[in-house]
């Protein structure tokens, strides 16, 4: 029997990817797609809700209505999910994270709310408007620091690493 990619048979291997290399994989992974999967909860419960997104090192940035269900659940409950995949061909190519952390929403004047905002590309979605470039829709943006994340890449195991990483933030950097 012909097999696509054998290295996908038998016990994944447990062997651990240096913290540089992780890094490099989980930012080249949230650099090369901008769908996510914001995962909230509120009052009626839990709430799933694909979101574009931009990023800056490991921190989700994501514009929403101050009003809509996603934003109203960040200001009842902050701890959020973040789902990011490439397209799936087959078992080979999987590759995705789930980013944690807890979210905070900032407003045009906010302390930080600039430097976020200098990564939302608004610009495209302006031009499909056929609205003026000259003005910015400057409105609430929603801020995710991982805290932690779980990486999923099974062609690591082809070079004999486990296909579930974790990164978490270090001390240092909070």
């Amino acid at each position: 029997m012909v097999v696509t990619n054998p290295w996908l048979a038998g016990p994944s291997p447990t062997k651990r990817l240096e913290r540089d290399q992780l890094e490099g994989r989980i930012l080249n992974l949230l650099s090369s797609q901008n769908m996510c999967v914001l995962a909230t909860v509120g009052a009626d419960g839990p709430l799933a809700t694909p979101v574009r997104y931009f990023h800056l090192d490991f921190t989700i940035i994501f514009t929403a209505m101050g009003t809509s269900p996603k934003m109203r659940n960040l200001r009842e409950d902050p701890r959020v999910s973040v789902g990011v995949f490439a397209p799936l061909v087959g078992q080979a190519s999987s590759r995705g994270a789930q980013l944690f952390g807890t979210a905070r929403i900032l407003e045009p004047g906010d302390a930080g709310f600039e430097d976020y905002w200098s990564v939302v590309r608004w610009q495209s979605d302006h031009v499909e408007r056929s609205r003026d470039l000259s003005d910015p829709p400057l409105g609430p943006i929603g801020v995710v620091p991982a805290d932690r994340i779980v990486y999923t890449e099974h062609w690591l195991r082809r070079e004999g690493y486990a296909p579930r990483q974790f990164w978490r933030r270090a001390e240092a950097q909070d």
